[in-house]
């Protein structure tokens, strides 16, 4: 983004904003450890609107000029600019993004940049400019998952006739559609989407005017301010505001379980797409080989996925560790809380991104789909049900099927090889309407309540999601 110029290790800053009060300069080291523009460069963009907002309140409130406030507007527009263009330089005097900003404006318009920090400090400035990224984080974020969604819904709608095998445990339990089973992800996804929402609500409070700690000495107009910057409201408390980081813990821990169910998904395209399953072929552009074994399709994106899911979790753990001793109001601690955020809000992101381009072209095996229906014992729920509707009660019904079951594997037979009259040998109740029941299609289309895997329950859901998502 922005170009940093070379200078000696032995090079000490000749100007602080806050030096006044100090005889010795900054140690070297201690400049390289506390410096964090290489983090926050990424706030320029809301940085400078924050400024700009708190410049004309600052006119309002009559301490700035119209003439000075033009100048100054002018100033950090030029120096966006720059930014925007990568033609912007940092020099070791920069400790943060903001003193780089009013460090440029400075050198732009002269004496006069130094009325910008009039009535703020770096403590409300810096709670203003996350609040203000994360909106548009979040928003783009939802974004991504509205395409995820949608391109589950496209496979699901493309593939809404194909069965399978449901499963419980990992065991084969009941016979589903596969758009029904893509579907519970479009679910999930909607929602981290509801979570997302929840968490931009509960941040979009605009904390400038709070001051260091206890607000300011010159009358500005906070809600004038909020308007500016699109706030629907103002904290109300100075102390809380500079020192809250709750919004930060609330995204990184709908991030978390975002990545959660990236990581669920993946896991299954990781174990669908192996030779015992092969459910599923994953695209070759989105897997790589062996350096030894020249056979291997590895399932990289998925497993880098479920890797990253514990990184976005740790990013979590960090900023809940970080707070949890810290007295109020500021402490120097905080600057530690963005590259938790800015990296778990990175690693979402891409991972969204890729996983939907992956799931655009993944590819079904069908026949090893409907081969995986055959025999397990995937209908006797079926059949237990059937003896509940002929009036005998769940227990015993269960304790038959059961009966059933073991007779016909240890015969090596499925359920549904058995004869009528071998069926009967375990129940008087059943006739010869059991055989309608056991079937794939029955099965499914059975369990037509809402929310079942009916066919015609999932091609409603479909048409509802793609209206929806539209």
């Amino acid at each position: 983004m922005a170009k940093s110029k070379n200078r000696s290790k032995a090079t000490r800053s000749r100007t602080k904003a806050w030096e006044g009060r100090f005889r010795e300069q900054t140690d070297r080291l201690v400049e390289a450890f506390t410096r964090s523009v290489a983090i926050d460069s990424r706030l320029y963009a809301e940085d400078i609107a924050g400024s700009i907002a708190h410049c004309k309140t600052l006119e309002k409130a009559r301490v700035l000029t119209r003439a000075e406030t033009r100048a100054i507007v002018q100033g950090l527009d030029t120096v966006k600019r720059e930014f925007d263009q990568e033609r912007f330089v940092f020099t070791p005097q920069d400790e943060d993004i903001h003193m780089a900003i009013e460090r440029r404006l400075t050198e732009l318009i002269g004496p006069l940049g130094g009325k910008l920090h009039t009535g703020r400090s770096r403590n409300d400035q810096v709670a203003l400019d996350i609040r203000l990224y994360l909106r548009t984080q979040l928003d783009k974020l939802s974004a991504r998952l509205i395409g995820l969604q949608r391109v589950l819904v496209s496979k699901a709608r493309a593939n809404r006739a194909i069965m399978m095998p449901g499963y419980t445990h990992l065991q084969r339990a009941q016979p589903v559609l596969f758009a029904h089973h893509l579907l519970a992800y479009v679910e999930m996804f909607e929602r981290d989407k509801g979570r997302l929402h929840d968490a931009r609500g509960r941040l979009n409070v605009m904390p400038l005017g709070s001051g260091a700690l206890a607000g300011t000495n010159y009358p500005v107009n906070r809600r004038y301010t909020a308007d500016l910057l699109g706030f629907p409201a103002i904290t109300v408390n100075s102390m809380d505001a500079v020192s809250d980081r709750d919004f930060m813990i609330e995204v990184a821990s709908t991030l978390s379980i975002t990545m959660m169910h990236l990581s669920r998904l993946s896991e299954e395209l990781i174990v669908w797409a192996s030779q015992e399953f092969r459910f599923v072929d994953l695209p070759d552009a989105f897997c790589t080989g062996s350096s030894m074994m020249p056979q291997k399709k590895n399932p990289d994106i998925p497993e880098l996925v479920r890797g990253k899911t514990g990184r976005v979790y740790g990013h979590l753990v960090n900023l809940l560790t970080m707070l949890k001793g810290l007295p109020l109001s500021y402490n120097r601690d905080l600057q530690e809380d963005k590259p938790a955020l800015f990296d778990a809000l990175d690693t979402v992101a891409s991972s969204l991104e890729v996983m939907t381009e992956l799931m655009r072209r993944l590819h079904l095996n069908r026949e090893a789909l409907a081969q995986a229906l055959q025999g397990g014992g995937l209908l006797a729920t079926e059949l237990a049900d059937y003896l509940v509707l002929r009036g005998v009660p769940f227990r015993e019904a269960h304790g038959i099927t059961g009966r059933i079951v073991r007779a016909a594997f240890d015969r090596g037979l499925d359920v549904t090889n058995l004869s009528l009259q071998e069926l009967q040998a375990f129940s008087d109740r059943i006739e010869q309407d059991v055989f309608s029941r056991l079937t794939t299609a029955a099965a499914i289309d059975h369990k037509d309540q809402v929310g079942g895997t009916a066919r015609a329950r999932v091609a409603q859901r479909i048409k509802e999601l793609e209206k929806v998502l539209s």
